[in-house]
């Protein structure tokens, strides 16, 4: 089984780059898209994440992401789907711009890391991201399908564990028609994993995630995901905002 990937733009961040680019690029003001990744091909509607519920959709935010920005039900339709179409939601971690609109898909089974579900009922103080209100309702409807480890959860796609930003932090690889392609399960864009000569000039192969467990780790593991797939998809990468399609 082969999928078609359609990044879909469903928010944005702004904030100091350094936050995807450790100890990198402090004091530039960056835009970062927030995605849903819409697979395509099988029987059912398969989605990584759900984003923003409410994301700002001003002219200058797209003209900083170089794309459109999507309400969560505008961007299912351009597929001709409804929140309740969705048939399974795999999550890369729980951080709240990564599933606020997971209620509204009242259908679908949400698969997510058994860690991502402790901390965001129990979160640390720094990480005021989690919101155990995005999550309580498709708990309560018995949704939520908790994983341990590596799963190949449908035909063609596999969830990683790949603890770089948070501790259940998950990257899915997925099969496509030009070869295996891994969605991040951790906040970077293409200069994590392709640093400019000033970082390889000092023996830096990948740049870690601004946001980390451990930082030796973040590195360790980023540097492992590039040589999981063909393709490697950054989390937050502004080029994608562009794209219809990654196949």
């Amino acid at each position: 089984m082969t999928y078609k990937i359609h990044p879909i733009a469903v928010g944005t961040k702004v904030f100091d780059k350094s936050m995807m680019t450790y100890q990198y690029n402090q004091g530039k003001e960056f835009v970062i898209p927030l995605y849903v990744w819409y697979l395509e091909g099988g029987d059912k509607t398969i989605l990584v994440d759900t984003g923003e519920m409410h994301p700002i959709q001003s002219a200058e935010r797209e003209k900083a992401l170089g794309g459109k920005i999507h309400t969560f039900e505008e961007g299912l339709a351009k597929f001709g789907l409804k929140p309740e179409d969705v048939d399974v939601i795999l999550h890369t971690h729980l951080h709240n711009d990564h599933c606020e609109n997971d209620y509204k898909c009242v259908n679908a089974k949400i698969y997510v890391h058994e860690k991502e579900l402790e901390n965001i009922h129990d979160p640390h103080p720094l990480d005021y991201r989690y919101l155990a209100d995005f999550v309580e309702d498709v708990e309560e409807a018995g949704q939520i399908v908790p994983l341990r480890e590596d799963t190949e959860v449908l035909p063609g796609i596999t969830m990683l564990h790949t603890p770089a930003h948070t501790e259940g932090g998950m990257s899915v690889l997925v099969d496509t028609p030009g070869g295996k392609a891994l969605i991040c399960g951790f906040c970077t864009i293409d200069e994590n994993l392709n640093p400019p000569p000033a970082i390889r000039g000092m023996e830096m192969e990948v740049i870690p995630p601004g946001t980390h467990l451990n930082v030796k780790d973040a590195y360790d593991i980023l540097l492992k995901a590039r040589g999981l797939a063909d393709k490697v998809l950054p989390l937050h990468e502004p080029r994608f905002a562009a794209m219809e399609t990654i196949d």
